[in-house]
């Protein structure tokens, strides 16, 4: 296991990536289970910070170890040394504390346990989908195996694959595109497969009952329904099931 931290992580430069990732999803994991206690009014786990009757959310606990992580990470100037790996774990703490509560940032209202805050669950699992990618090697648009043939060649090359990647965000498809700049053949399927019903892409371009408008509706039911509902489940599980009278 030394050996392979060694040659995989260390040598390759992604020592502060590892620690980041490791840092952000055990944060998350953390975070979850205590706020599940809480919810429980588990007697022997502490309740929730509230200094003076004000209740004190923990993305701001997160904001203030993102800007003492990456604070500190821009002063180590070794970026294999310890204090680099412990700046970025800190970073990548806060990062999970404050991304748990983003659909809470975003609404600016207290929607943890609502509909509306399933929104967190699925942006940190797209967050830990995309640093997996990185710490795996690929980079975003093939940046470091671009194929030869020139400077143009590369620039058309990426700017087709950043392309697709938008469509296929306009049409909906946000894991594709998203993971689409790592692996462009997905952000390509995405671009040229019929977008969601409720995407900006289908409001704007698919009339009122035409033809792609009711195929791209039976493909919803057909095929994202019951994708989505695994993805709920899973969620539920990982994070908590939402209050029944949000």
């Amino acid at each position: 296991m030394g050996q392979w931290f060694t040659r995989e992580i260390a040598e390759t430069g992604r020592l502060r990536l590892f620690c980041f990732f490791v840092a952000f999803i055990a944060a998350f994991v953390f975070i979850r289970f205590s706020v599940r206690m809480i919810r429980r009014q588990a007697r022997w786990w502490p309740g929730n910070v509230t200094p003076g009757g004000r209740h004190v959310h923990h993305v701001v606990f997160g904001l203030v170890f993102m800007c003492v992580g990456g604070v500190g990470g821009l002063a180590v100037a070794d970026g294999s040394s310890g204090w680099a790996g412990a700046a970025a774990a800190l970073f990548g703490a806060g990062t999970a504390l404050v991304l748990d509560e983003f659909a809470l940032v975003l609404h600016l209202e207290d929607v943890y346990w609502s509909e509306q805050g399933r929104l967190s669950v699925e942006v940190v699992f797209i967050t830990v989908a995309l640093c997996g990618l990185l710490l795996l090697g690929l980079r975003p648009l093939g940046v470091d195996d671009s194929p030869g043939g020139g400077l143009w060649h590369i620039a058309l090359v990426l700017l087709f694959d950043l392309c697709a990647s938008v469509v296929a965000l306009l049409k909906g498809k946000i894991w594709m595109g998203l993971i689409g700049l790592f692996i462009g053949v997905l952000a390509l399927i995405g671009a040229v497969r019929l977008a969601r019903p409720d995407s900006l892409w289908a409001r704007r371009r698919y009339p009122a009952g035409s033809r792609k408008e009711r195929r791209a509706q039976a493909r919803e039911r057909r095929y994202r329904r019951p994708i989505e509902r695994l993805g709920t489940a899973l969620g539920d599980l990982v994070a908590g099931r939402p209050s029944a009278k949000d």
